[in-house]
């Protein structure tokens, strides 16, 4: 028997934050949802060589939300993709999404259920759904054309309501004012649109599921964490008592899904989920650019891309920013031996920044070069190095998470210089070098854990269901702006990026006519939020998925909160 669904989505709202706002009498929406309905964490894992790690890359968590399976089935790990043939990198930035070829969205349920799914994340168009899709019309990096089906969807929500005010705009600098400024108001415009347009669709038509997904939360999350929390290192410095924004979009956001949820039909089960959460950002600075710059004093040893400094010195303060971008304050750090294009450097235009000096040696390609050259991802810093990596042992990928390490094989790459029989003592040797690095401020490990993911058998292949990267870095989440290593030296301090980052905890609340109120889901991953949701319509079970429904197991028990 049919019930409906009215799923909603918080796209990197972290549990553990919203339990603390929760607690504190804030977000009283989702408080009262929480209270009549089941609720737990979603512990988000893939598997490496076997082993299961826990993953925060949000496109990847993305696509194992629509189709219940996990990375190595589908072979989507990432928007980005490497090529050994002549190591380029390429990054699908509008239609980087799954396919859905072989594995159809959780939600493609054919003509006998009437389905709307408006601005799910790293998804395209299915022709199994019937009723209504529009993606993109906002959304923080959606990864999707802006585009409906039916086609004419889309202009005319564009037409009736106005364009979102933040998609493809949220990419700012914490130290840009004017930045910070902008996105505060268009958050709350976009959270407020958002909300009417669902309420009017609710109460146009009959939906067996209507999902949304409000990608507001990861914008604030990326945007605000340090203006919010005072676990972050910029905290002190940079937040104003008495304004908190990223509680300020969250209320918004809680609001709205007041209003979605009461224009709902009295029988439909309300589901408020999150594939991942946020915390203060480690991946950024540690993925990005201090990764990298690892693996290139590794590779030549005794040379300095980026921000060379000593063991054991004093810790100067943080950088006090001066560009317009993050890139170029990273640029600013390349290694130059004279005092005079040092100074210049530092205090000249950025203009200038390309033609005071060679830069290290082996030189390092300019963001502003790549930019012009049209390559991706040419303001992430691992990308500086990539005209070298056919000289290196090993390479960082750019990533958006977790570490990622490309060994330069022989037989696999076109160049490779490592052969395969050193394979593991390379891998070996890396993983050791990565163990030892430490926060230079407070002396603590960096490092959690080093993954492998391949095996013996499996060294040279580059088939599309094992990812790019050879070692996966999970780090510790304690950010930090100067890393020491005993053998390479101290990288830093570097400029901060975005002050929140990826987790891969999520979450999972839900209510309805057959949920008992105050109950615990136990062990969920994000890949059980599709099976739960079709559950739950009295739809078919999804086929060769590796979620399950969760209120079909012994996974849910009886609380009192």
């Amino acid at each position: 028997m049919k019930t409906p669904v009215i799923a909603i989505g918080l796209d990197a709202a972290d549990p553990h934050l919203l339990e603390q706002w929760m607690a504190a009498g804030k977000l009283k929406n989702l408080s009262q949802l929480r209270q009549q309905g089941a609720y737990g964490h979603l512990n988000n894992t893939v598997n490496y060589n076997q082993l299961p790690t826990e993953t925060s890359a949000t496109e990847r968590l993305w696509v194992m939300f629509g189709t219940g399976c996990l990375p190595d089935k589908t072979g989507y790990w990432s928007p980005i993709h490497y090529s050994a043939s002549d190591y380029g990198i390429t990054h699908d930035t509008l239609d980087g999404a799954y396919d859905f070829k072989q594995y159809p969205p959780f939600y493609a349920l054919g003509k006998d259920y009437n389905v709307a799914a408006f601005d799910v994340p790293v998804s395209r168009l299915s022709t199994d759904v019937c009723g209504l899709q529009i993606l993109g019309w906002g959304g923080h990096a959606p990864h999707t054309p802006s585009h409906s089906q039916p086609s004419e969807a889309l202009p005319r929500l564009i037409e009736q309501y106005g364009k979102n005010p933040i998609l493809h705009k949220d990419y700012g600098c914490w130290w840009d004012r004017a930045y910070v400024q902008r996105i505060k108001t268009g958050l709350k415009a976009s959270v407020e649109t958002r909300a009417k347009i669902c309420q009017d669709l609710l109460t146009q038509e009959n939906w067996d599921l209507f999902l949304t997904v409000f990608g507001e939360s990861h914008t604030a999350s990326h945007d605000f964490w340090h203006l919010s929390q005072p676990d972050h290192p910029l905290y002190a410095d940079k937040s104003v008592p008495g304004d908190d924004p990223m509680l300020a979009a969250f209320e918004a956001i809680d609001l709205a899904v007041g209003d979605i949820v009461e224009a709902a039909p009295e029988n439909a089960h309300i589901v408020v989920f999150a594939v991942h959460g946020m915390g203060k950002n480690v991946t950024d600075m540690y993925s990005m650019a201090f990764l990298p710059e690892i693996l290139y004093r590794y590779s030549f040893p005794g040379k300095y891309g980026i921000a060379k400094g000593r063991v054991g010195d004093k810790c100067p303060p943080p950088v006090n920013p001066r560009r317009k971008s993050w890139s170029g304050e990273v640029w600013l750090q390349r290694d130059d031996s004279t005092p005079l294009n040092r100074a210049l450097m530092r205090w000249g235009p950025s203009k200038f920044d390309d033609y005071l000096n060679a830069g290290p040696i082996p030189a390092l390609a300019s963001p502003y070069r790549l930019r012009q050259q049209g390559l991706a991802l040419n303001w992430m810093p691992a990308m500086w190095y990539s005209p070298l990596w056919s000289q290196m042992k090993a390479f960082a990928l750019p990533a958006f998470a977790a570490g990622h390490i490309r060994i330069n094989l022989k037989g696999r790459e076109t160049q490779g210089i490592v052969d395969v029989a050193d394979y593991n003592s390379v891998c070996d040797e890396i993983t050791q070098l990565l163990y030892g690095l430490a926060n230079a401020r407070t002396g603590q490990p960096v490092v959690k854990d080093v993954v492998r993911t391949r095996t013996d058998a499996n060294i040279l292949s580059c088939q599309a269901e094992l990812p790019d990267a050879d070692l996966v870095v999970i780090w510790h989440e304690q950010p930090s702006d100067v890393v020491d290593s005993l053998d390479l030296g101290r990288i830093g301090p570097v400029t901060y990026y975005r002050s929140g980052g990826h987790r891969s905890a999520g979450f999972l609340l839900a209510k309805g006519p057959t949920i008992k109120p105050g109950t615990q889901i136990e062990e969920g991953q994000t890949v059980d939020i599709g099976p739960t949701i079709r559950a739950l319509m009295g739809a078919p079970a999804m086929a060769n998925c590796d979620g399950k429904a969760l209120f079909k197991s012994n996974r849910v028990q009886e609380i009192t909160f």
